[in-house]
């Protein structure tokens, strides 16, 4: 499963929905589960990297996993949803790093908080 390109990562996902999963959630079940995964990203950034502290010890050795496995599920999820709405991810990913390209062409080269040290 190396190479995996984001129409390859959708072809998988809707594929899994079919077999295993048996059919997609409705867009907005879909859409509340992408909200929780996005908190639990959230959650593990605050005690990895914030100053949030860890209920257990064990869970502070395992974070980097948890937190791989977090952003993983908020994937999955927005495949589902692009799977759903019809959305060609790869195409609009690209389509994306175009307009910001233009669009920010100077602006982040001449903003000071963003100079390298």
């Amino acid at each position: 499963m190396s190479d995996l390109t984001l129409n390859k990562i959708q072809a998988l996902v809707d594929e899994w929905i079919n077999t295993i999963g048996i059919t997609y959630y409705s867009e907005l079940t879909n859409t509340a589960i992408l909200t929780e995964e996005v908190g639990e990203v959230a959650r593990l950034m605050a005690r990895i990297y914030g100053e949030q502290s860890f209920k257990r010890a064990e869970d502070e050795v395992n974070a980097p996993n948890m937190l791989a496995e977090e952003m993983a599920d908020v994937l999955f999820v927005l495949v589902c949803l692009a799977n759903q709405t019809g959305i060609d991810l790869e195409s609009s990913m690209i389509q994306n790093l175009e307009k910001k390209s233009i669009r920010d062409r100077e602006r982040h080269k001449n903003n000071p908080k963003l100079s390298k040290k």
